[in-house]
């Protein structure tokens, strides 16, 4: 580290330009990054919904169009209209069950109808590609303004076109107060710009090079920017505050910044590599999104890592006479105080949360889940009101398609009348049910025959009675699944929203297991190299995942439920992202025990450790809550936001006032379980 801080001291100025090229190339790199909001490609490739998904040429129907104020005669030209629109795929409306030309209105069964018309309205059950749903959003509602929707389709649109906008404003909210929180962290005016300038560069440069990946989820694009913000800002924060001690030590400000480079390069190394692994634990998630996320962040804190030991260094040096020029006194208050209040009153105080980390355990296991799309927008918003109210006026439904083999009539008119029979069942489309088993497929038009059939199977359009996922949607699922089963064995495929959700509850809740191991063995080696100790990695570990059980238990004894998604991989960001808080006061503790004892290494490793880990949590906490509140459109990210928030005020609680009680009462344990140290321990 030596060579390459005078390296980077002497070469400052290339140092600058480089970071500043590679800024340049990445925001326009940044333009060739496509955004992807369909959940259901994140599955994994064996998955029953992805193999359906393969077969679907025509799709699925999956926006709902209610028109009000329309007579039948007039809801058949609406249809025509909606077939007409530029990337919609298919309209199904109650003249593909019954022929309306043939079959007076009067006679038709009130039960036919409606699932079709009520209320002076038709409801159309329109498909639309995912690449397409804005545009075709937008454009039904040019035609119809008063119609109202549901389903993934109009939801995806309003995630693109609202979520997205209130992420870019997102950096508004944070940034000022980031800035705040480090003006009264530091002793110069402007260190805090410093700060925002260097962890900026990591995240232009991030952004930028998500173009190797061609597209992202847009989950990861609305966290990445302010958790790679979030969790890395205290690398900053290490560095700087040891150079300001050097320099008060009498240090000239090279020679300072070269010590500090050196003292604190183990501390900030190890910060970034165990969030590092925090997020990369998130790969072996066979459900993509925890790969697309874990990649981009990964890849955004060792950027921040690099920008804080190469560009910081060489920013500082560049601007000393300005940091110099604005110095003040310093705003934060000595924790001297703090800290022997700790040592001194915290033992009943860590007793009490010891105990209380069994409950919490408890309760973060027993979690009411929802695992996809009805978790993503807020029981407030347009989709949810909209949904309802067409709930209201038709009963609940959702769309599956089961698709069997052709070629045996018979077989597939028994099935869709067995199907039929089902009490959740309001409908069913298929050949056999529309066309008929006698007629030939030659003489129906290909724009009927396309939904009916293709790729060798029959299609039956089942119209359930069920919400788009729970516990009795899920049962639903098992059972048409089932029916099929006694048919055609595993020849068949089932498709709709609440059977991907069932297949992504599947899929990530066999992650969970896999991505707990990965980020606590991963993170525990790095710990485990840190410190040279067998005890300590094993301490910190149980510190942040108590804190983790604190915060995953909140939703259970409020009786909230927890999105899936934020679940799995808020617990590896709070993992990874807090720890950092762990190692900086384990290893000032460590430091202090070679010329102090137990109490007053703890109360010295609090006074001059609780500076630095204030700033780092209080701006993860806050960045948070941002996603939390300003991305109210979409629950997903909101409730993420929420949980980060929560658990990095609650990890800062536990390494502040419970970890030096715990390293003190585990002192003899650490001292017998290092690995080829002999350093002196005071007793």
């Amino acid at each position: 580290m030596q060579k390459l801080s005078e390296w980077i001291l002497r070469h400052r100025k290339a140092v600058l330009l480089v970071a500043l090229i590679c800024c340049v190339v990445s925001v326009f790199a940044m333009q060739g990054v496509n955004i992807n909001y369909n959940m259901a490609d994140y599955l994994p490739a064996s998955s029953p919904s992805t193999q359906a998904l393969k077969l679907v040429e025509g799709g699925l129907p999956n926006m709902q169009v209610y028109v009000p104020n329309v007579t039948p005669q007039q809801a058949l030209e609406v249809k025509e209209q909606l077939r007409a629109i530029p990337k919609v795929e298919g309209v199904l409306w109650l003249d593909d069950t019954v022929d309306l030309r043939a079959t007076p209105w009067e006679v038709i069964p009130e039960k036919t109808r409606e699932g079709y018309y009520a209320d002076g309205g038709a409801l159309y059950q329109v498909t639309v590609g995912y690449d397409d749903a804005a545009g075709v959003f937008q454009a039904v509602q040019a035609l119809y303004p008063d119609a109202i929707y549901k389903g993934e389709a109009p939801n995806q649109a309003r995630l693109q076109t609202v979520t997205m906008g209130e992420i870019a404003s997102i950096m508004y909210y944070v940034v000022p107060i980031v800035i705040l929180i480090l003006l009264l962290s530091t002793s110069h005016w402007f260190e805090p710009l410093l700060f925002m300038l260097v962890i900026g560069v990591a995240i232009v440069i991030n952004e930028g090079t998500n173009i190797i990946f061609g597209e992202i989820s847009f989950v990861t694009q609305a966290c990445s920017a302010v958790l790679q913000l979030a969790v890395s800002i205290d690398y900053a924060v290490f560095l700087l505050h040891r150079f300001a001690e050097y320099r008060e030590a009498g240090m000239d400000a090279r020679e300072a910044m070269k010590t500090a480079m050196q003292k604190a390069a183990s501390a900030i190394a190890a910060s970034a590599m165990t969030t590092v692994f925090g997020f990369l634990a998130l790969l072996v998630m066979g459900f993509g999104l925890g790969r697309d996320m874990g990649l981009v962040l990964a890849k955004g804190v060792m950027l921040s890592y690099l920008s804080v030991v190469i560009v910081l260094p060489a920013a500082a040096m560049a601007s000393i006479k300005l940091i110099d020029k604005t110095a003040h006194r310093r705003l934060l208050p000595s924790f001297e105080g703090f800290g022997r209040a700790v040592v001194r009153y915290g033992a009943p105080l860590a007793a009490i949360v010891l105990i209380l980390l069994v409950p919490a355990y408890l309760g973060q296991t027993r979690n009411n889940f929802v695992y996809g799309s009805s978790g993503m927008h807020g029981p407030n918003s347009d989709a949810q009101r909209e949904a309802s109210r067409i709930d209201d006026i038709f009963g609940r439904s959702q769309m599956m398609m089961l698709m069997v083999p052709q070629g045996e009539p018979a077989k597939t008119a028994e099935l869709s009348d067995e199907a039929k029979a089902l009490p959740y069942v309001r409908s069913v489309i298929s050949y056999a049910e529309t066309v008929g088993v006698q007629i030939p497929p030659e003489v129906v038009p290909d724009s009927a025959l396309s939904m009916l059939r293709g790729n060798g199977y029959d299609r039956l359009l089942l119209s359930v009675d069920s919400l788009d996922e729970g516990e009795r949607a899920f049962s639903i699922v098992e059972e048409i699944r089932a029916l099929a089963r006694r048919y055609y064995a595993g020849d068949f495929h089932l498709l709709g929203e609440s059977v991907v959700n069932y297949d992504v509850r599947e899929s990530i809740t066999a992650d969970n297991l896999k991505v707990l191991l990965f980020g606590v063995i991963g993170i525990g080696f790095i710990l485990l190299i840190t410190f040279r100790n067998l005890s300590i990695p094993l301490i910190l570990l149980l510190i942040i995942e108590g804190a983790i059980w604190f915060n995953m238990a909140v939703p259970y004894f409020a009786g909230n439920t927890l999105n899936y998604i934020g679940y799995q991989i808020v617990s590896s960001v709070q993992l990874g992202a807090t720890v950092d808080y762990a190692i900086l006061l384990a290893q000032r503790y460590e430091e202090a025990r070679k010329t102090m004892g137990k109490k007053e290494a703890a109360a010295w490793a609090l006074a001059k450790s609780t500076g630095s880990i204030l700033p780092p949590m209080l701006i993860l906490t806050i960045a948070g809550y941002a996603l939390s509140i300003v991305v109210t459109s979409n629950a997903v990210i909101s409730q993420m936001g929420e949980i980060i928030g929560r658990g990095a005020a609650i990890s800062g609680f536990m390494v502040l006032m419970v970890l030096p009680t715990v390293l003190r009462w585990c002192d003899g344990a650490i001292n017998r379980t290092n690995i080829g140290k002999k350093e002196a321990i005071q007793s």
